[in-house]
């Protein structure tokens, strides 16, 4: 199977660096390979095994993540920024006031209305982290925004890092890697929806960059794939290579027949054809030969 990968790119650009290609392919292939009880195979690489195309370094220091890397950096400059085994949160809802769907007037005929209103905007905001609290994370992470009061809140009272504006995508793909079960509001919060499969969680910055990074994550079945080089073209070129050895894995995979190309077929004809010339006599067996040697 490996051989039919190599073949792939063979004749690329990246073929010099073939083996490391197939490589990631392989291992790609193997994080997010399913199956069910029923027999039926899932490999959505689309979906679970995204390209990460850093430039910068070499093609050498391309890797296969066993978890998820994203562009984003904790919402504080105090949050910690490397935590071992954290109890990870995925919400698919603002930490903030949400302001109401339709036209909403407010009247304030004194000083202390305005005062009166912005308190209860902080105290709705801080009954969400409380409950948020009550299940002791150390990561929150969600698709939306996060208010100052929030960021404020839960870096005092449960020292958690806050990551917002995550793509749903990749908050997918987290929730695959650490066991987090992504949930639309904070009140609906339980220990079974605690992601605790991530090893290491760390921001860290590459180039202009900052990336976070959930690794040494138990049996992920989703992952990240990480392309160096040191320029775009290379970078292009790299993930298509890569795309075209996945896909013929993919194949591999769920259909184990494979038909041979480069003239195999017309290579093993002529050998039938040659086989049935040498067991015939005469002039015949010269133009078995002929049609045998065409085929060749």
């Amino acid at each position: 199977m490996i051989k039919i990968v190599k073949s792939t790119i063979g004749t690329k650009f990246s073929a010099k660096w073939g083996d490391l290609l197939v490589n990631l392919a392989v291992k790609a292939v193997r994080t997010v390979y399913q199956k069910d009880a029923q027999g039926n195979v899932e490999i959505d690489v689309k979906r679970y095994a995204k390209v990460e195309k850093i430039p910068g370094g070499v093609l050498e220091d391309c890797r296969v993540l066993d978890g998820v890397m994203y562009n984003k950096d904790v919402t504080h400059p105090n949050m910690r920024r490397e935590i071992r085994n954290p109890r990870v949160v995925l919400l698919d809802c603002p930490l903030e006031y949400k302001k109401g769907e339709s036209m909403t007037n407010i009247e304030f005929t004194k000083e202390e209305d305005f005062k009166k209103a912005l308190n209860m905007e902080e105290t709705e905001v801080m009954r969400m982290c409380e409950h948020i609290l009550a299940v002791k994370p150390d990561i929150v992470i969600t698709e939306k925004g996060v208010s100052d009061i929030a960021q404020h809140y839960l870096l005092k009272k449960g020292n958690v890092s806050c990551i917002r504006r995550l793509r749903k995508t990749d908050n997918n793909r987290v929730a695959r890697v650490t066991g987090a079960t992504i949930v639309n509001r904070p009140e609906e919060l339980q220990e079974k929806d605690v992601g605790k499969d991530c090893g290491l969680f760390e921001v860290k910055k590459i180039g202009d960059d900052y990336f976070s990074f959930m690794t040494e994550c138990k049996n992920p079945s989703a992952c990240s794939i990480v392309l160096r080089g040191s320029g775009q073209h290379i970078l292009d070129e790299a993930e298509r290579s890569l795309h075209d050895a996945i896909c013929v894995l993919i194949s591999c995979v769920k259909n184990h027949k494979v038909i041979y190309g480069g003239g195999n077929m017309e290579v093993r004809m002529s050998l039938a054809v040659q086989e049935l010339a040498n067991s015939v006599e005469g002039k015949q067996a010269l133009a078995i030969e002929a049609f045998a040697h065409a085929l060749r």
